[in-house]
């Protein structure tokens, strides 16, 4: 059974409420459209470790949304990361970038919205 789609605004709504709830800063860096926008996250884990870039997808499986890195599972540089959010914008001039300042690498996409 595929999970019904929430609207991208409420989505990051709930994501920085749990950062909030967290103590976790949670910045918009990029405000998309705010019902059908796509939701991409930078974790920054610091300068010295980098950062991770998550995107949201369907698992075909279960039909839920999970949260995947599309630059890979290592940090890479903020760099690489905004340069591949530049191509992403550049074909959905809609999306979203929501920023989470976290050491540990902890995201608000860890945990059941």
């Amino acid at each position: 059974m595929i999970e019904a789609r929430l609207k991208a605004g409420i989505i990051v709504q709930s994501a920085i409420r749990r950062a909030n709830a967290r103590g976790v800063p949670a910045t918009v860096v990029r405000h998309g459209d705010d019902d059908a926008g796509q939701v991409f996250v930078v974790v920054n884990r610091g300068r010295d470790i980098g950062c991770l870039l998550l995107a949201p997808s369907r698992d075909y499986d279960s039909g839920k949304t999970v949260w995947r890195p599309p630059l890979g599972e290592a940090p890479v540089p903020e760099s690489e990361a905004d340069a591949y959010l530049e191509r992403e914008r550049r074909v959905d001039p809609d999306l979203w970038v929501l920023e989470i300042e976290d050491r540990d690498g902890w995201h608000p996409f860890d945990e059941p919205l």
